[in-house]
């Protein structure tokens, strides 16, 4: 096994339980290890941290999934992941008789870095995120079939992902039957979503909390969905009683979806699904919408693209502030770890007074309990919802 040294003054985040040693505090690499090799991790005096597969290139190389040196990575190990995620997930309710469709591993948040699984209904979706993880494919699926017996695993890792890692992401059906789409409940809607739609695993499951209080928030208001996808909130506000929904995406497949599914749960008639740019759309609006959601694109997927990033939200605040009647509700989402809570209140803010209105904070919140995070790792904590209502100055 390859050994990798830290410097020092690198590692006290480590010590403390954060995953990831980032490649500027690396002092050395011994065992001419190669991509996705198992790795130890030593401090400056030798003391072991943990140990983790090799990502050679990457600006986080190593990301720790043991911290000692008896525990063998082997399936019995993915096994026992994998059970205690179970068990978590068990804890609080998932899954259930509403609801079959959740995330059951959030990868360091349940002691799996470089891997994700979502499950629909029978059928588990597979991301790896390292080259480590993808290299001990055999043992994740041999885990799985043990602990959820699935009529079919697929994997769904994002290309650009796979690119930097270095290797080739399969597509599709990996164990088990032939899947043509996705059927799931969730909140007891009924989802059929096709393979070709493409986003992350099949679904936004990390939304289902937001989701819940849309549909309350949604009671007598004409509500907007901007970059609606498949139209989960959507159908939300519809259900809750919202006197008309208008459900926006730039995709033509995942609006088709969006109908489709709204027909499934006889919700049809009170959605009206657009092809558009939701910023535009928003434009246009002017005052004419008592909800308004926005819940865009991850806008900085690297922390060098956060200042432009907390740009376009404050421009997308400005847009979505005007499209709201007074007295009205607003929610606005990043999904952009490097956007935190504070700069995304601010971001509001600066939209809020550019649209010359008042926009008073209710409610914060994040992604779902089955997207854990651990104490020391906030980075985890990569998805955030603000409420506020707007008034006029």
């Amino acid at each position: 096994m390859g050994t990798v040294r830290l410097k020092a003054g690198h590692v006290q985040p480590v010590w403390a339980g954060h995953p990831w040693i980032y490649a500027q505090a690396v002092d050395w690499v011994e065992g001419g290890v190669v991509a996705g090799d198992e790795v130890r991790v030593l401090d400056p005096r030798g003391t072991l941290l943990g140990r983790g597969f090799y990502s050679p290139g990457s600006a986080i190389p190593i990301r720790l999934l043991v911290r000692d040196e008896a525990t063998r990575l082997d399936v019995p190990f993915f096994k026992a992941r994998l059970e205690r995620a179970v068990a978590l997930r068990q804890s609080v309710g998932l899954p259930s008789e509403k609801t079959n469709g959740y995330r059951v591993v959030h990868a360091e948040g349940d002691g799996l870095p470089g891997l994700i699984v979502d499950r629909f209904g029978d059928v588990l979706a597979v991301q790896f995120l390292t080259y480590g993880m993808k290299a001990r494919e055999g043992l994740v699926f041999e885990a799985l079939r043990e602990v959820f017996a699935p009529r079919a695993i697929l994997e769904r890792t994002p290309a650009n992902t796979a690119r930097l890692e270095g290797f080739t992401p399969a597509s599709g059906v990996a164990r088990g039957e032939d899947v043509d789409a996705l059927t799931f409940k969730e909140r007891d809607f009924s989802f059929r979503i096709g393979l070709d739609v493409g986003q992350k695993t099949g679904f936004f499951f990390d939304q289902r909390p937001l989701r819940d209080r849309v549909e309350v928030l949604a009671r007598g208001r004409r509500t907007l969905d901007a970059y609606t996808f498949v139209g989960s909130f959507a159908m939300a506000a519809a259900r809750g009683g919202a006197t008309e929904v208008v459900a926006v995406d730039e995709s033509a497949v995942a609006l088709e979806t969006g109908a489709e599914c709204a027909r499934l749960n006889g919700l049809a008639d009170r959605i009206s699904f657009v092809k558009g740019d939701a910023r535009k759309i928003l434009a246009q609006a002017r005052g004419s919408y008592g909800l308004v959601i926005v819940d865009p694109p991850r806008m900085a997927p690297k922390r060098g693209a956060r200042d432009a990033a907390l740009v376009a939200y404050s421009r997308l605040a400005e847009a979505a502030c005007q499209a709201v009647m007074p007295s009205g509700w607003l929610v606005v989402s990043s999904c952009s770890a490097s956007v935190d809570l504070g700069a995304l209140t601010r971001a509001i803010a600066t939209g809020a007074r550019r649209a010359n209105v008042e926009a008073t904070v209710i409610e914060r919140g994040f992604q779902g309990s089955d997207h854990p995070v651990t104490a020391s790792f906030s980075e985890g904590l990569y998805l955030k919802w603000i409420l506020a209502r707007i008034d006029p100055r």
